[in-house]
């Protein structure tokens, strides 16, 4: 007589999860990469808009960039917990790992990023310092 197959084996013994994942780790190298490029160029044409037309730069956050820089964040998540499972993480710590870091630092830099928009559109740009972590927040 058959063994009879519950729904979910019969879906794990069809599905391939191939381990570790280096193919995720690529995909979501090249989404990180991609929506980076699109962002920065957003970004590139805010400040070209504003210096041409004196167009503001905030709000920084309409859809397309808001989009494109959440699309780099998913890649990043996706490329550095891939990256973790490849080192022998288990797949829910290395993803919430991946997620807290994305968050907190794809934070910070989007708070910095607003502050220097706000200096340039006043007038009183001055120099980044990445090294003194009390102007990030």
């Amino acid at each position: 007589m058959p063994e009879d197959f519950s729904t979910d084996d019969l879906l794990f013994q069809l599905a391939y999860f191939p381990q570790p994942p280096y193919l995720l780790a690529g995909v979501g190298l090249a989404v990180g990469v991609l929506c980076g490029l699109t962002f920065g160029r957003l970004v590139q044409i805010k400040l070209d808009g504003w210096k041409q037309d004196r167009l503001p730069l905030l709000p920084l956050g309409s859809a397309e960039i808001t989009m494109s820089y959440t699309g780099t964040l998913v890649g990043i998540v996706l490329f550095i917990g891939s990256c973790l499972q490849i080192f022998g993480f288990a797949s829910g710590a290395a993803l919430l790992v991946a997620l807290i870091l994305s968050l907190l630092t794809g934070g910070a830099l989007w708070a910095q990023l607003e502050r220097l928009m706000l200096q340039v559109e006043s007038g009183n740009f001055k120099a980044v310092d990445f090294d003194n972590f009390d102007e990030f927040f």
